[in-house]
């Protein structure tokens, strides 16, 4: 639990999303229930078991930097640096020569520019090495969509990125909390990104069985906890939040959505790809992320589900919120926003972390759509398939990742 007294807040948000290239755009549909997934069209998906996808649509990196700088960025650092500049202009925040030093970014990523890899491969094979971009290898790091934000905005605090799978962006938050309680940034420009809708990706997930196959109806394939769920559907997109010391942002007379109350990581320590079957270490991340906010069960109000609409991972996790919330968890409100995005991998956790940012803002939970049949396993209440306007006081966010890595972020109203 924090020491010195310095409070998290968050003051500003922006988004480039399957369902709208804004926050706004993105939260109107959530609480509406529309579905951004469909065919693939990145690339002719007809001869593949899996043609569908949860892909951002109508995007140009021309709006958010030059031509020159988006070319010399791979896709998850365009979106990436897109919401960063939504997020900024939210805040109010001006950028000026005796702030910057005190600007972190924290943006974290599952996969990075693997998309590069595979597109530079393809050049060297038919075209020769002499044609291969020299600006792809520092493309391809998962660490440069956070440095492209930190040189486009001239940001010069720490700037740092950490690789956890799915669970990438959810940590961003408790890392962005951590910093500001410790003195090391005033302000922190968190959250995560992902492109990676690659046939090779898709060929290795569906031969996992981990992706739905629901090809001829796309817009019902992503179905969290409910019975029929087959597999996850791929997403991409990013999500980015301001996050200041409190003080810093009252002192400015900025805007306070909410404040990131505290965290908490585990590991699994089981398998490289499936959950723990007990939902243990997801439990204890919840539990010690409530005891770091300082906090009850009792006080939250809705959990952002990690929810991915497979079969083991719906079930782990209903388990892991009776296990960590007791006798208040049928009192939960749980939500899956994947049901709507698809699974957005490394920029999962931020998707979710905006959605309860708004939600306390708004007093509004998003549904979980495609919520059709009971399944005994998962016996929580699911907002199912529409939006429920209820006063939000404090949320949970669940990141989990291959590996068996674990984060949780709460979310509550600042006051």
């Amino acid at each position: 639990m924090r020491t010195d007294g310095r409070r998290a807040v968050v003051t500003g948000v922006g988004a480039v999303t399957p369902i709208g290239n804004d926050a706004d755009t993105y939260w109107r549909n959530l609480v509406a229930g529309v579905s951004g997934v469909a065919r693939i069209t990145a690339y002719d998906p007809s001869a593949e078991e899996v043609q569908i996808a949860a892909e951002v649509k109508g995007f140009e990196p021309r709006d958010f930097m030059d031509f020159k700088q988006a070319r010399r960025m791979s896709r998850f650092s365009q979106l990436a640096v897109a919401a960063a500049a939504q997020a900024i202009a939210s805040a109010g925040l001006e950028v000026t020569d005796a702030n910057r030093d005190d600007i972190a970014v924290v943006v974290n990523t599952g996969g990075g520019g693997i998309g590069d890899v595979a597109l530079g491969e393809r050049i060297f094979l038919e075209q020769g090495g002499k044609r291969v971009s020299p600006f792809m290898v520092p493309m391809l790091s998962p660490s440069m969509a956070a440095c492209q934000i930190s040189i486009q905005n001239d940001l010069r605090g720490p700037v740092v990125t950490a690789v956890a799978a799915c669970a990438s962006s959810a940590q961003a938050f408790v890392d962005a909390q951590r910093m500001i309680e410790h003195g090391d940034a005033e302000v922190v420009v968190a959250g995560g990104t992902e492109s990676a809708i690659l046939p090779v990706a898709f060929a290795a997930l569906a031969n996992m069985g981990a992706l739905s196959k629901r090809n001829e109806d796309p817009e019902r394939a992503s179905r969290p906890f409910d019975a029929g769920r087959d597999g996850f559907v791929f997403g991409e997109g990013a999500a980015v939040l301001v996050v200041e010391a409190a003080e810093h942002a009252e002192r400015r007379g900025a805007p306070i959505l909410a404040e990131i109350a505290g965290g908490g990581m585990t590991a699994d320590a089981y398998h490289i790809s499936a959950p723990e079957p007990s939902g243990s270490g997801a439990a204890r991340a919840m539990t010690r992320a409530l005891r770091d906010a300082g906090m009850e069960p009792e006080q939250i109000t809705y959990v952002a589900a990690h929810g991915t609409s497979t079969p083991l991972n719906d079930a782990t996790e209903t388990k892991a919120i009776h296990a960590a919330f007791g006798a208040h968890a049928p009192k939960l409100a749980v939500s899956s926003n994947k049901s709507m995005i698809g699974h957005t991998l490394g920029a999962a956790g931020a998707m979710s972390a905006l959605a309860a940012v708004l939600a306390i803002r708004d007093g509004v939970i998003p549904p979980t759509i495609n919520y059709e049949t009971p399944d005994p396993a998962c016996d929580l209440d699911y907002v199912a398939n529409v939006a429920r306007r209820t006063p939000v006081e404090a949320a949970i966010v669940n990141g989990f990742g291959f590996g068996g890595q674990n984060a949780v972020a709460v979310f509550r109203r600042y006051a």
